[in-house]
């Protein structure tokens, strides 16, 4: 078992369920980025989502785009993340899971990206872009340390299966059709949508898109294994740049 793996079985054990947060690396600054990654920890947050700044992140909505595009405008690299999460290894061994777009792997080389998070005790990977059907010759690189994180969405029906087969750590279920942070609510056949999950697989499901409080997610509890909060965090980071003790409230807040 990774430290993914191991976390839901800590949390099963203890009838809970997983706070999985969402930052964007470099925002406000990357300095910062690793502040805050051990403030979340400390605030009860038990996996830690680090989104890797791209220029055209198609499943972002407004508020962490301007995160990514504020990091990049700020002259954030790869290898400063990459720097960044081995400083924060040091101290921590919270699940650290990569938010990032296939471009930047493909770019970087897959070979060597795969490596270096393997190297810097990255625990899995979220790709939005990177459909099933492209997966092998990402695939072929990871070995039990690394975990591919499936995402689902409500019309991902018959593909589900398809898409968890041999996939380990959890299945990240989107909740609704947009794009993160919106307020369009939750898909109105949210519960139906993750029995069918469970169907399909026995690895735990976390739900996330645009979800805020707590109070959202209740009614869902017996469904789900863990719950993403992203927008409404990055909102607050960059509304208190200075005193981060607010986000610290804020994530405190989120703990079931």
């Amino acid at each position: 078992m990774n430290r993914i793996e191991q976390k839901f079985v800590e949390l099963k054990n203890k009838n809970k369920k997983a706070l999985i947060t969402f930052t964007t690396a470099g925002h406000p600054s990357i300095e910062k980025t690793k502040e805050i990654i051990l403030l979340k920890e400390k605030a009860g947050a038990d996996i830690i989502e680090i989104g890797i700044p791209f220029s055209d992140p198609l499943a972002d909505g407004p508020v962490i785009q301007a995160s990514s595009m504020s990091a990049l405008k700020n002259g954030l690299k790869v290898k400063d993340i990459f720097q960044m999460v081995e400083e924060v290894r040091k101290e921590t061994e919270i699940p650290l899971i990569f938010l990032v777009y296939f471009n930047t792997i493909f770019n970087y080389g897959i070979k060597i990206f795969i490596s270096k998070c393997n190297s810097i005790g990255i625990d899995g990977l979220i790709i939005p872009d990177l459909p099933y059907e492209e997966e092998n010759e990402l695939v072929e690189f990871l070995d039990d340390s690394l975990y591919l994180i499936p995402l689902i969405s409500p019309v991902s029906k018959e593909r589900v299966k398809k898409i968890v087969n041999n996939k380990k750590g959890f299945i990240y279920c989107i909740t609704s059709l947009g794009t993160t942070g919106q307020d369009d609510g939750f898909y109105k056949n949210t519960k139906e949508y993750l029995k069918s999950v469970k169907d399909a697989s026995d690895l735990p499901i976390a739900i996330g898109f645009g979800i805020k409080t707590t109070e959202q997610i209740k009614e869902f509890i017996p469904f789900i294994d863990g719950y993403i909060v992203g927008s409404k965090i990055v909102q607050s980071i960059e509304e208190n740049k200075e005193n981060l003790n607010e986000v610290e409230k804020l994530v405190a807040s989120l703990v079931l």
